[in-house]
């Protein structure tokens, strides 16, 4: 195809998209390649093709518009890291996973810096929930194994927490992106995260580790409770969760005599 007829293409397929996704596209790429300051209304409206008040009408204002375009950015995101097939062993699932949104955080800085580096009192997208359930999917599995020795919803969040912040620390210390994931940093943070709130497998653990063995098995039992709950009343199911959280959480220390 020679430039002439690319230029055709180029032009029709702008004509093809809605003008909503034209201003979504140039928006995101300007993002990408220029940072934050670049995503100006009249950078976009020259990007696609559109006049300034169409942005307007599409998305209210600029922050209407780059709040779309950190959805756009994390919703395929997600779309890519769900269609994946779980992996046999959980937690090397979360290992991978941490990896790649490592990677991903730094192919998409500004956009990743958008999302959690300076987060809005009710300002969070759905699409940031829809990332931390599936980040929790994980989470339980590597519960039902046996091998996680806190709750679900702890491991989730010490996961979550620690690896955007290595991502922000990655970006702000201007690292290679192509060798981030397996920097001294994200690999250390990433490991003793993993190690704090998994175990080894069950039949393989040492007698020493009596107590985190148990803490395992009942967050094991607490994960797949829902899929018994009607085998129990609701006051025999209060009382044995109440009962397998004493035994999942760690003991406080003892008060010095």
């Amino acid at each position: 195809m020679d430039d002439k007829a690319m230029d055709h293409k180029t032009m029709d397929d702008k004509a093809v998209e809605s003008p909503r996704e034209r201003i979504l596209r140039a928006a995101m790429a300007l993002l990408d390649e220029q940072g934050r300051d670049a995503v100006s209304t009249r950078a976009v409206s020259a990007a696609a093709g559109v006049q300034a008040q169409t942005i307007y009408r599409q998305f209210g204002d600029m922050q209407g518009l780059l709040d779309a375009v950190v959805r756009r950015g994390f919703a395929d995101y997600l779309a890519e890291k769900t269609a994946r097939e779980p992996m046999d062993d959980p937690v090397e699932e979360l290992r991978v996973g941490w990896d790649r949104n490592v990677d991903f955080g730094m192919a998409h800085q500004a956009m990743y810096a958008l999302m959690y580096g300076n987060p809005r009192p009710g300002g969070a997208w759905a699409v940031a929930g829809d990332v931390h359930e599936a980040l929790r999917r994980t989470v339980r599995r590597v519960a039902g194994a046996g091998r996680l020795c806190m709750s679900v919803d702890a491991a989730a969040e010490m996961v979550h927490s620690a690896g955007s912040g290595v991502v922000l620390a990655l970006i702000a210390a201007g690292a290679d992106p192509a060798t981030a994931s397996r920097s001294v940093m994200s690999i250390g943070v990433r490991d003793a995260v993993l190690d704090a709130i998994t175990i080894g497998p069950v039949e393989h653990a040492p007698a020493a580790h009596g107590a985190s063995t148990a803490a395992a098995r009942a967050v094991a039992l607490r994960a797949v409770l829902p899929d018994v709950a009607d085998r129990f009343s609701r006051g025999e199911l209060c009382l044995l969760e109440e009962l397998l959280d004493r035994i999942s959480l760690p003991r406080a220390p003892e008060p010095p005599q």
